[in-house]
């Protein structure tokens, strides 16, 4: 099958080449017929499905990490086809769209329904559910292939890199990230994570927002405490607190969000934290490594974002 994208800024069409016929329902390709591992996942981006889109929340927190991401400037993705493998519910499919691209975003998980009820009015995509190492697809023929928040999750990272890899046109840029050996997460995090991991996807998901009903209000006072005169004592208490809680506290580095959103964003992240089925970590040097391996050149590899983040191009 075959699929026809506008591209930006002239009227040639990107197609996009699927190998054999699959059916289409609610405007989406279906590759798989079904979550696999991920349906905690699929759950979460749906019920907060425009949360951390730009566009809704009125900051520009991951279109600053998009531009850090791409090298510095959003105009690499503009009348590109752009292959996002673990697309979510949009966060960055809008903002490639909203920069000229061309996006056929991919994602195992039902979070496919709400990228496409984000994204679906932008003429330039289409979105499917399919596992991203092992989409039917001929090899080589994206510009651009993305898949942030993603690579860590999967059974085998090395071979998702190898796949992703395998999809770029000769010159085309690849855009990851990953875990790193420093991931943050306290005690009772771990130990909350193996009750969780592998229960059904709702159980866990109002597990953690009666969590959060409970918990993030403690974090608030820490917060307020921390700007009153007994700022000091606060201090220790709030260290103490931290190292404690499985909530992730993001006031701190997202203030800007305002309290509802912010109280979303924890639920939302600490969810993440705690139910994915898969957790790997891998070093800067490794994913270097690992990318040399795959054939890759101009590779970068800097520490950032969720803990490695890497940029490279396939020869030309």
């Amino acid at each position: 099958m075959k699929i026809q994208l506008p591209a930006v800024p002239d009227a040639l069409y990107h197609e996009i080449v699927i190998d054999g016929e699959f059916p289409v329902r609610g405007g989406i390709i279906r590759l798989i017929d079904n979550e696999h591992y991920a349906s905690s996942f699929g759950l979460q981006w749906n019920v907060y499905a425009k949360t951390q889109l730009d566009s809704y929340n009125g900051t520009t927190i991951f279109t600053d990490r998009l531009k850090r991401l791409s090298g510095g400037t959003l105009d690499v993705f503009n009348g590109k086809l752009i292959l996002e493998a673990g697309c979510g519910a949009g966060t960055f499919t809008d903002l490639m769209l909203r920069n000229g691209g061309s996006v056929f975003a991919v994602d195992i998980s039902s979070a496919v329904e709400a990228n496409y009820a984000n994204c679906h009015t932008f003429p330039r995509y289409a979105v499917a559910q399919g596992d991203i190492a092992n989409l039917p697809l001929p090899s080589a023929q994206f510009d651009i292939v993305f898949c942030v928040g993603v690579i860590q999750h999967t059974p085998d990272p090395e071979k998702t890199m190898t796949a992703l890899c395998q999809h770029l046109k000769p010159g085309g840029l690849l855009i990851i990230d990953h875990y790193s050996h420093e991931y943050p997460i306290s005690p009772s995090a771990w130990l909350l994570r193996r009750l969780l991991v592998n229960r059904p996807a709702n159980v866990s998901l109002r597990t953690v927002q009666a969590l959060g009903a409970v918990l993030i209000p403690i974090h608030e006072m820490c917060l307020y405490l921390s700007k009153t005169c007994i700022k000091r004592l606060a201090q220790k208490f709030t260290d103490r607190w931290l190292r404690w809680s499985p909530m992730v506290d993001l006031q701190y580095a997202y203030p800007q969000l305002g309290k509802k959103l912010l109280r979303e964003w924890m639920i939302l992240v600490t969810h993440d934290t705690l139910t994915d089925t898969y957790k790997h970590l891998r070093s800067s040097e490794q994913i270097a490594a690992y990318l040399e391996q795959c054939g890759m050149v101009d590779i970068k590899v800097w520490t950032g974002g969720n803990g490695v983040e890497a940029n490279a191009r396939k020869p030309a």
